[in-house]
């Protein structure tokens, strides 16, 4: 694999750490646990105690308990922190209450009913849910037991087969999605919200969703001013990959990667098996939830059957092209793909395994093997992901794209194997860049662009 992982700017991250310690001390404190219970009382109609305080990774959980009433009818008054969800608050929430609501009403998913919800309010914005009665997530039966907290989970290499099988069982948009990627790009990159679509922004086409991936691909390697580039030839490496990705989008090629209509490909022109017709470009458009994992599955309380109580945290969740929902889970294995291991042995031993077991006899499950042997997971994932983009487009993607590569050609040296596909206008602009980049590494600060000369510097490096 591309050993040249990208790493978050550290200097936006330490001020993030901080500003975040304080956030979750203040939201402890008793006389916000005091807030919290006087708001409660005035959207429930009856006094309310919090239990327990929970920080979340983007939320703090307050549980409630009803004066004179036990557990059972116990609530989750569920609270953004400011720090931690980077891309207003107010809309996440209203995204995730939607979402839930239209889950559980329409779907025979199981979810917590949404009591109330607000964009803003004297506790910020906020959702007040039922509480689900659970015996933890769905991570524990799936995982190697008594394994050391402080690592990854992993998938237990001894559980039945029947087991891993039966825990798969099934039980208009108006404005833009809001993407994990997009929070981490503000939060840990100090990225201006500027340079995302506006608020109000749709996307009719799947192309145009790709494309719009790609510009911000584009964007982290413009605006994060530390830690993403380690030399000249690693920048050009990440401008090149970046550069040729969003000339494929903004041709309309990415939506038929791997399918039938992919007449564009290395890969499409050297197969000779049949492949299934891509999605219709102009939708219908798919729910999808960036950071869905077995922990937002929880189990239910009895202890004889491992069943479905509830999915809950929604956020993240927007209305995407279907090809998304057509690839196998990137959390079958727990770790995210660009931390497996560069041989690969992690994949290859436990893989296959949990991939079986999840698309035997599923209707998807064709799609999804197809996914996997085109590398059309590997595309959708690198187009979503920042920060995964060059470890997955230059080890499984490049030459799927554009055919082989001399195998002796060292990673730093990548970007010249390809050099040649970019327009003039591209390759003129590429070492203006990594002076800029190189410059910027010798000073480790955060730079707050102003909104117009951001929007103005990336309109500079688009060649529309």
């Amino acid at each position: 694999m591309y050993k040249e992982r990208q790493d978050f700017d550290d200097v936006a991250w330490d001020k993030s750490d901080a500003a975040e310690e304080k956030c979750q001390k203040r939201m402890r404190k008793e006389s916000t646990c005091r807030k919290v219970e006087a708001f409660v009382m005035v959207k429930c109609g009856k006094p309310a105690t919090v239990v327990s305080v929970i920080q979340g990774g983007y939320n703090t959980h307050y549980r409630l308990r009803f004066e004179g009433e036990d557990s059972s009818s116990d609530i989750m008054a569920r609270v953004p922190r400011p720090t931690a969800a980077a891309v207003s608050p107010g809309k996440k929430v209203f995204y995730e209450a939607a979402t839930a609501e239209y889950i559980r009403l329409n779907t025979r998913v199981p979810s917590a009913q949404v009591l109330h919800f607000a964009r803003d309010s004297d506790i910020g914005a906020f959702l007040i849910m039922c509480r689900v009665e659970n015996r933890g997530n769905i991570t524990q039966p799936l995982t190697i037991p008594d394994r050391d907290i402080n690592l990854t989970p992993a998938l237990n290499p001894n559980l039945h087969e029947r087991k891993l099988r039966s825990l798969w069982r099934a039980g208009v948009v108006a404005g833009r999605p809001l993407t994990q990627n997009m929070s981490n790009m503000r939060r840990l990159a100090n990225i201006r919200t500027a340079i995302f679509p506006a608020e109000n922004k749709t996307f009719a086409t799947a192309d145009e969703w790709y494309l719009e991936l790609a510009n911000m691909h584009l964007s982290q390697l413009v605006f994060q001013h530390n830690d993403l580039v380690s030399s000249e030839d690693d920048c050009r490496n990440k401008y090149v990959a970046r550069q040729l990705f969003r000339r494929l989008a903004k041709q309309g090629c990415l939506s038929t990667f791997g399918f039938a209509e992919d007449d564009w490909s290395a890969d499409a022109k050297t197969t000779t098996r049949c492949r299934f017709p891509a999605p219709d470009g102009s939708g219908p458009f798919r729910l999808w939830c960036d950071d869905f994992r077995p922990a937002n599955a929880l189990l239910d309380r009895a202890q004889d059957e491992d069943k479905l109580a509830a999915v809950i945290d929604w956020e993240f969740t927007y209305a995407a092209p279907v090809q998304f929902v057509l690839d196998p889970p990137w959390w079958l294995l727990f770790e995210t793909p660009e931390m497996w291991e560069p041989s690969g042995d992690k994949e290859q031993e436990e893989g296959p395994r949990a991939r079986a077991a999840f698309l035997d006899g599923r209707p998807l499950s064709a799609h999804m093997r197809e996914s996997w042997e085109t590398g059309r997971f590997w595309f959708n994932y690198a187009a979503k992901k920042s920060w995964a983009f060059d470890a997955v487009f230059w080890t499984f993607l490049d030459e799927r794209f554009f055919g082989p590569r001399d195998p002796e050609v060292a990673d730093k040296d990548l970007w010249r194997t390809r050099l040649d596909l970019l327009g003039q206008g591209e390759q003129q602009a590429m070492e203006p860049l990594v002076k800029q980049k190189m410059d910027e590494s010798r000073e480790r600060i955060l730079i707050e662009w102003d909104p117009d000369e951001a929007r103005k510097r990336l309109s500079e490096l688009l060649f529309d």
